[in-house]
């Protein structure tokens, strides 16, 4: 329960955010119960009349503060954006210019008697005032910043300032510079990653990374080294530093967590046990027949021992996620989803059958990379071609029945629910039951459970031809056995030596996949997360300065209020819908209550031994917990944080902002303000801004004349360049400037809104903090965080776009759009 204290600090902030509109916005609070208590807000009408904003009074906590204020009703429409410019709120200070400028005006009368000597004196000496103020505004950006800024001494501003040396300055560059994205010729040669799964379900994170890779072919093994680099890169990297350390650790979990690590990256020690872990493992397994040993265990049984134990999904996937059809009424449960499998053999849809079938093309390359694997695990040459001939013969059957993604949206075969004895009663062949028993253990399950289902079609013909299989007299059920066994060999290559994950690697080059190989150390990182996320957690809030960090997302999120209330809107239902919306999503971070301390740590990891020599055995300990996470995924109905994601995420209480945004070079405690709140307090807004996008975009037109007019102001400046561009932009490309634009507004709002709080801040190379915060926003749109195809130019210049209002950047760019004297011309 907020206290009324903090309540009324509370409204006094937002009413002191909304004074920054030119004209007066009437806030009526309707009838809400936001107190435990049954306590209702004020019914009275507040008018807010513009006023200087109080920030620099005691706060309460981030969450508290953040809470849904009562619910706004707008009564006068917003003016255009491009209006705001002639009181321009990101320029504190203003004001009092303005009456400096009047008191001079009003010097030049002083009556003719007094003394020529001291008249001209007095007026010489308010001159050289003005001159210095106005000096002092332009030259800072802040009326409350010191002219002399203070140098930043710490490790990581001196590393920073390296760092920055090695960037392009925008200010000093030509507008022709800002034709091509950076000063290159890699214009739209970043796109988006995409995800191509079921909407909820992760990729295998290895396929992730490899795409990331693929836009970041210049990696080297550090940091400095590297010339584009994604935030998910450098979040690897960053942990990648932590596990690295030699400081020792009072927590055994964490010096585990390490221990697993480098085991991983002794490729020493697995090149040298080569395949024999493997072979070690099939013989617990009961054998198989392509040794000629087998004990010829239950098809069931074997099944769910591979599902418990090994992470290994042979007949079908297993997820566990949201209905989203309850997700729409805020319902909280999670359910087992099953999903066709990731099939080893490559298939193919034809659109005319309407069915899926094994490439053609791709069958020798696939036999010959099966054959090679059976070398390496033994087999005599005599038998290879008869085990692999079946299991690509079972391949075959099983990719006929699969079907995309598309296909099953459209035929409405997503998210079918089913209890667990209606899904028996149409694939007998499979104990569903006990098989997912033994994929959730401890968890106990009955036959009336609901599962989701996104391809039941599939279920059901894969059962028929599994139960064909068993049936065969000539070959029993060796066959499902044999191919069972070789999808845990894929579950388990990455701890065996390299010739089995070189033949893959060469495999998908036969099919003309062009794929960087990933670095080892990433692969480990990434590994290491799988089984010890809770971990990760707390190394990253070790390590985070917690009040820092709150400090950004809370301003930010202020300003971003301030920015969505300047906007025009089409009607004031969709207004209020909308306002209601980001209300009632305050964000936070990851509370110190979610992150485990070590202590609980350690207890978790209590049966967990890892030795640093044994990768393969620390693997199959990685599955077993990976088992355990998926386990209490379904059994506490809790938010699963991504501990490696780099943007915040919509829950079900609030914007969730994720710990690994706030990492160097992004962030850093000791940084400078200006250059935390241009780089990573541009990219939370930007974050922000694309959550709330279509929103904003269906009930607001700002947005199409704010991408124009930037594009206008574009156009103009690169016409000498020679390039011919579209005088029109698609929707989607104005979308992507209207929000980098307005992010970017939102970052330098925050940073004075911070500034505001704590005039204090320091710098780096001597620059004033204005132009700090540009270089940094500069180097981490170009270095770290490209724009894709939705960007049509250089975020970059944005800046000569702001530097074109008048007294908002010290000095003016080089690449100068000069619209002071045409104020309609400000976007």
């Amino acid at each position: 329960m907020r206290k009324e204290s903090d309540e009324k600090r509370y409204r006094a902030e937002m009413t002191a955010l909304l004074t920054q509109r030119p004209q007066e916005v009437r806030v009526k609070p309707k009838h809400q119960n936001s107190d435990r208590n049954g306590a209702r807000m004020s019914q009275t009408s507040i008018e807010l009349q513009p006023q200087q904003s109080d920030c620099s009074k005691s706060r309460p906590g981030l969450e508290s503060r953040l809470q849904p204020p009562p619910q706004l009703q707008l009564t006068e429409q917003p003016q255009h954006s491009h209006q705001l410019q002639q009181q321009n709120p990101l320029q504190p200070g203003q004001p009092q210019l303005l009456n400096t400028e009047r008191q001079e005006k009003s010097a030049w009368v002083t009556p003719q008697r007094l003394f020529g000597l001291l008249l001209v004196l007095f007026i010489g000496i308010a001159i050289l005032g003005l001159v210095y103020y106005l000096h002092h505004i332009l030259h800072t950006g802040s009326g409350n910043i010191a002219a002399n800024v203070t140098p930043c001494v710490s490790t990581a501003c001196q590393w920073a300032a390296a760092r920055l040396s090695m960037s392009t300055d925008p200010f000093a560059q030509p507008c022709d510079y800002f034709v091509s994205i950076c000063g290159s010729e890699r214009l739209k040669s970043k796109e988006r990653q995409r995800s191509h799964g079921i909407p909820g379900h992760s990729q295998n994170p290895i396929e992730r990374l490899a795409e990331t890779d693929k836009q970041n072919k210049n990696e080297h093994r550090r940091l400095g080294e590297d010339t584009t680099l994604s935030r998910k890169t450098l979040l690897l990297q960053y942990l990648r530093g932590i596990l690295e350390t030699n400081q020792s650790s009072s927590s055994s979990a964490v010096q585990k967590t390490k221990d697993f690590y480098h085991s991983c990256l002794d490729t020493r020690s697995l090149e040298a046990a080569g395949a024999e872990p493997f072979l070690r493992l099939i013989q617990k397994l009961g054998g198989w027949a392509v040794s000629g040993q087998w004990n010829r265990t239950d098809f069931n049984y074997t099944l769910g021992l591979l599902m418990r134990q090994y992470e290994t999904f042979p007949f079908f996937n297993l997820y566990v996620g949201k209905d989203p059809n309850e997700a729409a009424s805020n319902g909280t449960k999670r359910y087992i989803q099953i999903d066709q499998p990731d099939l080893l053999i490559p298939i193919e849809w034809n659109s005319n059958t309407q069915k899926s079938r094994a490439k053609t093309e791709t069958l020798r390359p696939f036999l010959a990379s099966c054959q090679s694997y059976l070398a390496f695990l033994g087999s005599p040459p005599s038998m290879r071609m008869l085990h692999v001939g079946t299991f690509i013969s079972l391949s075959s059957e099983l990719a006929v029945a699969a079907s995309p993604l598309q296909y099953r949206l459209s035929k409405g075969q997503l998210y079918q629910r089913m209890t667990i004895r209606d899904l028996q009663s149409q694939a007998p062949a499979i104990d569903w039951l006990g098989c997912l028993e033994a994929a959730f253990h401890p968890l106990s399950l009955t036959e009336d459970d609901h599962v989701l289902l996104h391809n039941l079609p599939y279920i059901i013909q894969m059962s028929r031809i599994i139960n064909k299989w068993l049936h065969k007299p000539e070959m029993s059920n060796s066959t499902l056995h044999t191919f069972m066994v070789l999808n845990l060999l894929h579950t388990l290559m990455p701890a065996i030596d390299s010739r089995f994950s070189e033949t893959a690697r060469n495999f998908s080059l036969a099919l003309g996949n062009i794929e960087e190989e990933v670095p080892r150390w990433k692969r480990c990182v990434l590994e290491t997360e799988r089984g010890f996320d809770s971990v990760f957690a707390h190394l990253l809030s070790e390590t985070t300065s917690r009040r820092e960090t709150e400090e950004i997302v809370e301003n930010v999120f202020f300003a971003f209020i301030s920015k969505i209330m300047d906007l025009r809107w089409k009607d004031q239902n969709s207004f209020q819908r909308f306002i209601d919306k980001v209300y009632s999503s305050p964000p936070r971070l990851l509370s110190s209550k979610e992150i485990s301390n070590e202590d609980d740590l350690d207890l978790l990891f209590s049966e967990v031994t890892v030795s640093s020599s044994g990768f393969f055995t620390n693997y199959l300990q990685l599955l077993s917990l990976w088992q355990k996470r998926r386990s209490k995924l379904l059994a506490t109905q809790t938010e699963d944080a991504d501990i490696l994601s780099v943007a915040p995420s919509l829950v079900s209480n609030g914007l969730l902002f994720p710990m690994g945004m706030f990492v160097p070079p992004l962030f850093h405690p000791t940084y400078p303000k200006a250059m935390n709140y241009g780089a990573v307090g541009f990219l939370v807004a930007k974050d922000i801004f694309h959550l709330f996008l279509p929103e904003i975009y269906s009930h607001s037109p700002t947005m199409r004349a704010v991408g124009e007019c930037v594009w206008t102001h574009y156009l103009k400046a690169t016409e000498k360049a020679g390039q011919v561009w579209a005088t029109i932009l698609p929707t989607a490309q104005q979308e992507e400037v209207w929000l980098q634009y307005s992010a970017l507004q939102v970052a330098l709002q925050a940073y004075h809104q911070s500034l505001s709080q704590n005039p204090a801040d320091t710098s780096i190379s001597g620059l004033n903090h204005t132009q700090l915060f540009f270089r940094s926003f500069s180097q981490v749109s170009c270095d770290t965080d490209p724009d894709g195809e939705s960007m049509p130019l250089d975020a970059s210049f944005l800046i000569p776009v702001m530097c074109s209002q008048s007294g908002l950047c010290p000095t003016s760019p080089q690449c100068s759009l000069k619209t002071q004297q045409d104020k309609s011309q400000a976007c």
